[in-house]
């Protein structure tokens, strides 16, 4: 495999911190012991996770105002996975890449994959892009996509979304995510339910064309750009569609897609009962979708829903599989180093849900003693797992403190060296 960073650097980055690691973690097994959890199985399970990397989110994202680039962003497809691979190979934990087409449609695909592979790296979902207009478009996506009133201009939209199959299929993926921006800024703009009823045709001939070991991923979102009526504005809207188009089609969760407050563990309860939880884009909000570092904000919030993953999983067993992925803006951060702290806060969730004792939770429900039923809950995620997760990365060949790690090896200043900003580019593709 072809590592980007000497592995001799790292090596010598986790034998500075090795003899720390090792004391926290026999402190931290000690602890656990009394609770009767195994520490070793924890740090198994660690190693075993896995979230896939947004390619567009290597690059400096941005506002609706303006965008501020970053000094040796990504400028194409391949360097956007040579990103990536530095951070799998400082976390362990993300060896899977999302691609957003047009922005990362390769000229070869084979040869795309082939280089994946020497990196370590693979293909997870693949997202189409309807929400903007692309040069050289012959219909324009302003009024709509797949909810257009111009059969035309839907028709493109089916056409894309089939054609981002094919480059995924080509690529080793197996599922397209689907996010739309249609729906209304004015009422009287769009009648309601024909809009839907457009958007469900669309859907039905991009289905047809998925093959037989594919899932499609329905992306809702309360709002923007549509502010006053999105077409796929709420789970309920995005289960009635994935209910509708067959047992292909399946509901992503983006946490940053909701109303302030909302109880999206509650939604993921919901979905995973009935059979339609396919995945899940992790990211944090303050006030709506904004993109923000996994557990920055609500790290309790990330526990919560993983619990509920945790308890899917006992419920459903093996065949309980939802998609992990980030999605997230850089604005004022280098973008590695975000979505490196951003794996390790969605892998902490993690193992922190499998903390619960869950005989206890059940005992307490059952008993109505919703103190200590709300304290089982709060005793997991109050346990500090961080050097079960370091040592996770160590055992693996990761970095014991990736950030750290990164910033020692000089990674970001190689690349503003090598990668001059081309005038006019995005490394994201995202305003």
């Amino acid at each position: 495999m072809d590592y980007v960073i000497n592995t001799s650097l790292v090596q010598q980055h986790n034998a500075v911190l090795r003899a720390d690691l090792e004391a926290d973690y026999a402190a931290l097994a000690g602890t656990l012991a009394r609770r009767g959890q195994d520490i070793e199985k924890l740090t198994t399970l660690a190693q075993g996770f896995q979230v896939a990397l947004p390619s567009w989110g290597v690059g400096t994202g941005g506002t609706r105002f303006a965008r501020f680039p970053g000094v040796g962003e990504p400028r194409n497809v391949e360097e956007k996975l040579a990103d990536c691979a530095v951070i799998n190979q400082l976390t362990g934990a993300t060896p899977l890449v999302s691609l957003h087409f047009p922005w990362d449609k390769p000229s070869d695909p084979k040869a795309l994959f082939e280089r994946a592979k020497s990196l370590g790296l693979s293909f997870d979902a693949v997202n189409s892009n309807t929400f903007q207009d692309q040069a050289g478009q012959a219909h324009t996506y302003k009024y709509g996509s797949l909810t257009a009133m111009s059969a035309a201009a839907r028709e493109q939209a089916v056409q894309h979304n089939i054609e981002c199959i094919e480059l995924g299929r080509q690529l080793g993926s197996k599922g397209l995510t689907v996010w739309v921006g249609d729906g209304a800024n004015f009422p009287g703009q769009s009648n309601l339910r024909g809009a839907l009823e457009r958007y469900l045709d669309s859907m039905r001939g991009i289905y047809a064309a998925l093959p037989a070991d594919w899932l499609m991923y329905i992306e809702h979102k309360l709002f923007e750009p549509a502010f006053y009526a999105t077409t796929i504005a709420d789970w309920g809207t995005s289960f009635a569609c994935a209910q509708t188009l067959g047992e292909k089609a399946k509901c992503l969760v983006d946490l940053g897609h909701h109303a302030p407050n909302t109880n999206i563990e509650m939604i993921v309860a919901r979905l995973a009962q009935f059979g339609k939880l396919g995945g899940f884009h992790f990211n944090d909000s303050k006030y709506g979708d904004d993109d923000l570092d996994s557990g920055s904000i609500d790290p309790f919030q990330l526990f919560l829903v993983f619990n509920e993953l945790a308890d899917a999983a006992l419920r459903d067993g093996p065949a309980f599989k939802p998609a992990y992925m980030l999605d997230q803006s850089h604005n004022v951060t280098d973008p590695i180093e975000s979505l490196m702290s951003s794996a390790v806060e969605v892998q902490r969730a993690y193992v922190q849900a499998a903390l619960v004792d869950r005989i206890a939770l059940a005992g307490f429900q059952e008993a109505n003693d919703v103190h200590q039923a709300a304290q089982t809950l709060k005793r997991a995620f109050r346990t500090d797992v961080s050097p079960i997760l370091a040592m996770a990365r160590m055992r693996s060949g990761a970095a014991v403190d990736p950030v750290a790690c990164y910033r020692t090896v000089g990674y970001r200043a190689q690349k503003a060296a090598e990668r001059p900003a081309k005038a006019g580019a995005s490394g994201s593709g995202i305003v």
